[in-house]
C-alpha cells in the first residue's frame, strides 16, 4: 500500500514516515504545495495524508484538485486547524477523515487502516478468494489455512491484484504502487518480473484459488479459478 505524506513539519513527517514504514507501507512525501501537486498529478496512492496549511497553497486546493481529476486516493486531513468549516469543507470536497493535530500516531495508523479498509475491501481486514486469504492487518498469507510466507514487495503485489481482480494491470501501474517513484531510476521491468515469477509460482505450487495470468505486452490480471 503506497501513502503520500503532505507535510511542511519536517520532524513530524518524518515521526508518521517512520512509523508507517514500520507498518510495511510505501511512504512518500512533499513539503509543500507546489511538489505535493506534482505528486498527485504524477502519481497514485491507497492513502494521501493531507496538511491543510502548506507553503505555496491550501490543502484544500489539493483537495479540489484530486475531485477535478476523477482520482480516488483515500484521503486523511492532518492539520492544526480545529476549524468546523475547514473540516467541513474538506469532507465536501472527498476527504475521508480529519484528524486534528496534535494527535497519537497509533490512532493515525489505526484510522489509515479503517479508511484502506472501507474504501478498497468493504471494511473488512481479510479478503477471501476461494481458498485463499489474505489479512490485510497481519500481511498474512493462508492457502487452504495454510500459510504461505511472502516478502514485502509481494504481498504488495499480490493485494493490489487482489483489489483489482479480473481487471487488467498494467506494468507501469502496478511498478508504480509497490515501488513508488523510485521506479524512474530503473532501467527496465525486470525488477517487476522478478518479483511477480516468485510470486506466481508459490501460488501455483501451494493450488492457490487464484491465478495471476501475464496479459503480453500489457500488464497482468487476477483471477479466481
Amino acid at each position: 500500500m503506497k501513502i503520500l505524506i503532505i507535510e511542511d513539519e519536517t520532524e513530524l513527517m518524518e515521526v508518521i514516515r517512520q512509523s508507517l514504514e514500520k507498518e510495511s507501507f510505501l511512504v512518500e512525501s512533499a513539503g509543500d504545495y507546489a511538489s505535493a501537486l506534482d505528486k498527485i498529478i504524477s502519481f497514485d496512492y491507497d492513502c494521501i495524508l493531507l496538511d491543510i496549511m502548506l507553503p505555496g497553497g491550501s490543502g484544500l486546493d489539493i483537495l479540489q484538485e484530486l475531485k477535478n481529476m476523477d482520482k480516488s486516493d483515500n484521503v486523511i486531513i492532518i492539520s492544526a486547524k480545529d476549524s468546523l468549516d475547514d473540516k467541513l469543507t474538506g469532507l465536501e470536497l472527498g476527504a475521508d477523515d480529519y484528524l486534528t493535530k496534535p494527535f497519537h500516531i497509533a490512532e493515525l495508523n489505526a484510522r489509515i487502516k479503517s479508511v484502506l479498509r472501507r474504501k478498497s475491501f468493504g471494511g473488512k481486514n481479510t479478503v477471501e478468494l476461494g481458498n485463499v486469504k489474505l489479512d490485510l492487518d497481519d500481511r498474512t498469507l493462508h492457502i487452504n489455512n495454510q500459510p504461505l510466507l511472502l516478502n514485502r514487495k509481494e504481498f504488495d503485489i499480490l493485494s493490489y491484484m487482489v483489489v483489482n481482480k479480473n481487471r487488467l494491470v498494467n506494468k507501469t501501474s502496478l511498478a508504480e504502487h509497490v515501488w513508488g517513484d523510485h521506479m524512474d531510476e530503473a532501467d527496465d521491468y525486470e525488477f517487476i518480473y522478478s518479483q511477480i515469477k516468485n510470486l506466481r509460482k508459490k501460488l501455483k505450487e501451494s493450488q492457490a484459488g487464484i491465478e495471476i495470468q501475464a496479459v503480453y505486452g500489457l500488464g497482468y490480471k487476477l483471477i479466481v479459478l
